[in-house]
């Protein structure tokens, strides 16, 4: 049979189940549940004096004037750069009505890890803006003639423009020196003053965005005055607020498809979450995702309430990925007692835990740690807040132990951890576990 013979079936069965998954998907306009999306300003929800102040401090740049800096300083997922991105898209379409060109330069400081290479960031994001080359290559060339090429950009194709510098706070570099200037503390320097010493023809300001309250106090001196921003401060959302940006993008959906109180327990399991909308906007849409990937028809509460313990598994299993062995495998203990014990307990005892801890490590021909070991594991697992301790006395000559409560739902930590591959073999007899954790729960309980 010739080469390739069967590709046309199986492209067209291909072809047909994407239609198909398509047609029958839940979503009619998913795009709307992506946290960067930006939104119409009727889907603005919670942020009033917030939108009021960035919209007064950018008009200045429809009457021919230097708006501003600004700090936006708040938690993760409180509108931030929701609000200074709908504003500034609204600017950019007044501005060209009246032949003006408002540009915005916007880039994220996450994953940038030094003053060199936020100025070439700078490049990419102005030139692409213009539509122009950078002309300059990431390495090989001294970071001025980078800041030269980011100016001459902003002056041939912008009378005005704003530079957004989202989660500043983390463009650190990298510091040998603990007292050195921050990468971040440079870079502010330099663009604020721009302007001012001719290195850019029009009007320049620079927003930027930071969860730290105390962002300013790390500032060099002459950073600090040159900068010298107006501030706009976030607070977290409340389960009301976030319910109401959940109804406002519910057309993410099609009609009909929402069970009644999905958007609330959405809203009620963020709002616990620190008041994160992101992380409400992503559950309301894993919750989607799940239903088309069952292939049912209507969303409702077991596809939210799962979509939490996928959220919680992922980010657990990112922050226990660098963990060792011996560290997960004492946390796994810990775990799996609330997990199969046979009434509810609020914490969990050390004691209990640890022997738990030894009777899995002979199951898996590990080495046994000291107590003293497992504590100090479990001490590294409070630093990550994955649980939290209190030391409890046990009458009069009994001693002290340790309790500990998860932070997180522990069956979904003692399940991500089970996708370790060292692990895999403590879950082959679950009824042996549970007879092991509740022998020494009753053990212990009689002791007490």
């Amino acid at each position: 049979m010739p080469d390739g013979a069967d590709d046309q079936p199986l492209s067209e069965s291909i072809k047909s189940r994407l239609q198909a998954g398509a047609e029958h998907s839940v979503f009619q306009a998913k795009q709307l549940l992506d946290p960067d999306t930006v939104i119409d300003e009727d889907r603005i929800v919670g942020r009033d004096s917030q939108l009021d102040d960035i919209i007064t401090y950018l008009r200045p740049t429809l009457e021919g004037n230097r708006p501003p800096n600004m700090l936006l300083y708040g938690p993760s997922g409180t509108g931030k750069s929701l609000i200074i991105n709908a504003v500034c898209e609204q600017v950019v379409e007044l501005a060209a009505a009246q032949d003006d060109r408002f540009g915005v330069i916007s880039i994220n400081c996450q994953t940038i890890k030094s003053h060199d290479r936020a100025v070439y960031r700078l490049v990419e994001s102005a030139a692409a803006a213009a539509g122009v080359p950078a002309d300059v290559p990431q390495s090989g060339i001294s970071t001025d003639r980078k800041l030269r090429r980011f100016y001459d950009i902003l002056s041939d194709h912008h009378d005005s423009v704003i530079i957004i510098l989202d989660e500043v706070d983390l463009l650190a570099g990298r510091q040998r020196d603990p007292n050195a200037e921050p990468a971040y503390s440079k870079l502010l320097y330099q663009l604020s003053r721009a302007s001012q010493l001719g290195r850019i023809e029009g009007h320049v300001s620079v927003a930027a965005l930071t969860n730290d309250p105390r962002f300013m106090e790390d500032l060099d001196g002459r950073a600090e005055s040159s900068f010298n921003p107006q501030d706009v401060v976030f607070s977290d959302y409340d389960a009301d607020q976030l319910q109401a940006i959940l109804e406002r993008r519910q057309d993410a959906y099609r009609d009909g498809v929402l069970e009644k109180e999905i958007i609330p327990l959405s809203a009620a399991f963020a709002a616990q979450d620190h008041g994160d909308a992101r992380k409400a906007i992503d559950l309301f849409r894993k919750a989607g995702e799940i239903a088309d990937r069952r292939n049912e028809t209507m969303v409702c509460e077991d596809h939210v309430r799962d979509a939490q313990a996928e959220a919680e598994r992922d980010r657990t299993l990112t922050q226990m990925q660098g963990l060792s062995t011996q560290k997960k495998l004492s946390l796994y203990a810990t775990a799996i007692v609330p997990v199969f014990a046979d009434h509810a307990i609020n914490a969990v005892p050390s004691t209990v835990a640890y022997r738990v801890y030894q009777f899995l490590t002979e199951r898996l021909d590990a080495d046994t740690k000291s107590r003293d070991s497992y504590l100090r594991y479990m001490n590294e697992a409070e630093t990550y807040n994955f649980v939290t301790s209190e030391k409890r006395g046990r009458g009069y000559g009994s001693g002290v132990h340790k309790e500990y409560t998860f932070v997180d739902d522990p069956e979904v930590v003692a399940d991500t951890l089970l996708e370790d591959v060292h692990l895999e073999a403590a879950d082959t007899d679950i009824d042996l576990l549970r007879s092991v954790v509740n022998a020494q729960l009753d053990d212990f309980f009689q002791t007490e």
